[in-house]
């Protein structure tokens, strides 16, 4: 029995930039209801910058599995719409003459270790996201996406590595025929 050529996909919940861009998405949508004007068109364009962050890591995974192309392109997608979204926030804080925390800054030191807290999510983060100031909102918002931002860096290059090391749908397929082909020929000889 073979053990198939399309591998197994679709895992994206694991994905630790998948489950930080889920909490982008979910602090973005709170974060404009909260300090954006309604009919501002910028709510749209910062939801869905932060939605097709989200989406496309999950489409990006369940096409993995027939199509490395499209799971490196979709992945690099999800990675250009968050850096849209970065330009947002950092809009936001510029206009109104708001400080982009530094490395340094306390607060973003703060934010440096709950990142690196096992198993976070959004109530690990809430009390920053949810914050009354404004500032402190969205500079820990943009935090946020800066290190999904960098675990998709990884994972894009990661999935060029094992592209080039393993190949992509049509080589498994050539490699499985070939291999059924050995076994019907294996067969065929013994029972002459």
């Amino acid at each position: 029995m073979t053990d198939g050529f399309i591998p197994a996909h679709g895992g994206y919940r694991k994905l630790l930039s998948y489950q930080r861009a889920e909490i982008v998405y979910d602090a973005t949508v709170r974060f404009c209801e909260r300090f954006l004007k309604k009919g501002d068109r910028t709510i749209d364009q910062m939801v869905q910058a932060a939605r097709s962050g989200k989406q496309n890591i999950i489409e990006g995974s369940m096409a993995s599995g027939t199509s490395k192309e499209t799971e490196i392109k979709l992945t690099n997608v999800a990675r250009a719409s968050l850096e849209e979204l970065l330009a947002d926030y950092r809009d936001f804080l510029r206009l109104r003459k708001i400080e982009e925390w530094g490395r340094d800054h306390p607060y973003a030191r703060r934010l440096s270790e709950l990142i690196r807290t096992p198993n976070a999510n959004y109530e690990t983060f809430r009390k920053g996201i949810e914050h009354d100031d404004p500032a402190i909102a969205a500079n820990a918002i943009l935090g946020l996406i800066k290190i999904t931002n960098y675990l998709l860096d990884k994972q894009i290059a990661r999935l060029e590595r094992a592209f080039l090391e393993e190949g992509g749908l049509r080589e498994r397929m050539t490699k499985a025929r070939l291999s059924a082909r050995e076994k019907q020929g294996k067969g065929t000889k013994g029972t002459k």
